[in-house]
C-alpha cells in the first residue's frame, strides 16, 4: 500500500503532538515534531544568552538538531544531548515563539523538514506543515480550540509536571504566541486551502481520534 504524508498545523496547545504521535502510531509513520526542533534552537539561544537575529544566525552552523528514541518515545536532541525535557518549559516554548519569526531559522529547519519527508510514511506537525514544508501532502489537518480551553489544557499540563503557574499568565501566554504565531513575517500559522479543520474544544481524546483515524482511512481508500 502507498504511503502518504499527513501535514498536521494548529494553534499552541490544541495536543497537535499527541495527535500525531497516536497518527503515526496507527498508521505505522514516523512522527517528527517539528515545534521541538525550534524549542532546541531556542534553549541554545537562552543557554548562550543570544538574543540578536545576526548572533542567533550566526550560531545555525554550530547547532544539531536531531532526535532519539528512549522506550519506544522520542526525544528531541540539540548537539548529540538529550534535551526533551528541558524544552517543555514556558520560557522555552516562548523564545522558541520568537525565534521562528527569524527567517534563516526557519529555513534551516524546513530543509531538514523537507528532507525528513522524501520516502513519505511521515506524520509532522507544526505552524507551517501543510503551507510551507508540504503544501502537496496527501493529507492536511488543521487543528484549534478556544484559548480558553487551550490555556486550561497548558495549566494542567505544567501542574502535572510539579510547576505552580497561574492560569490568567498562562491565557495571556497563550493569546500572545497566536498573534506572534499569525502576524509573524515568515510562514505565518494559516489554514492551507485544503486543509480540513478540526476544532475538538469539545471532544474526548478517543472523539478526535476516532475522526482522524477516519480522514487518514479514507484518503488511503482513495489512493488504493
Amino acid at each position: 500500500m502507498s504511503k502518504i504524508i499527513v501535514a498536521i498545523d494548529g494553534y499552541s496547545s490544541c495536543g497537535k503532538s499527541t495527535i500525531a504521535k497516536a497518527l503515526a502510531k496507527y498508521a505505522g509513520y514516523t512522527y517528527v515534531d517539528t515545534g521541538a526542533m525550534y524549542r532546541a534552537i531556542a534553549l541554545y539561544t537562552l543557554r548562550n544568552n543570544l538574543t540578536e537575529t545576526a548572533d542567533i544566525i550566526a550560531a545555525l552552523p554550530q547547532i544539531e538538531v536531531g532526535f532519539v528514541l528512549v522506550n519506544g518515545a522520542q526525544h528531541v536532541t540539540l548537539n548529540g544531548e538529550d534535551v526533551e525535557g528541558l524544552v517543555r518549559t514556558l520560557e522555552v516554548g516562548n523564545r522558541a515563539s520568537q525565534v521562528s519569526q527569524i527567517k534563516e531559522v526557519r529555513a534551516f529547519l524546513v530543509a531538514q523538514q523537507q528532507k525528513m519527508g522524501d520516502a513519505k510514511g511521515i506524520v509532522m506537525d507544526g505552524r507551517d506543515i501543510g503551507t510551507v514544508v508540504f503544501p502537496k501532502a496527501e493529507l492536511k489537518l488543521f487543528l484549534t480550540a478556544s484559548p480558553e480551553v487551550r490555556a486550561q489544557r497548558r495549566y494542567d499540563e505544567l501542574v502535572a509536571k510539579g510547576e505552580k503557574p497561574n492560569y490568567d499568565e498562562v491565557l495571556a501566554d497563550v493569546n500572545d504566541r497566536d498573534y506572534r504565531d499569525t502576524h509573524r513575517a515568515e510562514s505565518p500559522l494559516r489554514q492551507a486551502e485544503d486543509a480540513i479543520v478540526v476544532d475538538n474544544s469539545h471532544m474526548t481524546p478517543d472523539e478526535q481520534m476516532e475522526v482522524i483515524y477516519g480522514l487518514f482511512d479514507k484518503i488511503l481508500n482513495q489512493k488504493s
